[in-house]
């Protein structure tokens, strides 16, 4: 048993998918802030539709900032460390704070 050493990790194609997830998600968050700033064209009130928008804006910036951080270290290494909790809150939060933004302006 002494000369058993652990397996090496085969990364395969899992970091060019979850990249690829990262992107999909990226263009999700996209096409919400386009169509809740359209949204905001036709709010009962022109101030809360822009305060709206800006909040979707500063959501979908920061979900744009974490995710090229994260393609990034994808990309950096043979076998990409695994995603941070820290990292996995931040993004959730971004996604969950520009979908309520979208919800908001949509009804």
């Amino acid at each position: 048993m002494g000369g058993m050493t652990a397996p090496t990790r085969d990364a395969g194609l899992q970091p060019q998918r979850t990249r690829l997830a990262w992107r999909r998600t990226t263009l999700s968050g996209t096409v919400t802030a386009v169509l809740a700033m359209r949204a905001s064209v036709r709010a009962v009130s022109p101030l809360t539709g822009a305060v709206l928008v800006l909040l979707c804006c500063v959501g979908w910036l920061a979900f744009l900032a974490l995710a090229h951080l994260r393609i990034r270290t994808l990309t950096a290494s043979p076998v990409p460390p695994t995603l941070t909790p820290r990292l996995a809150w931040a993004a959730t939060g971004c996604a969950v704070a520009l979908a309520v933004c979208a919800a908001v302006l949509v009804t």
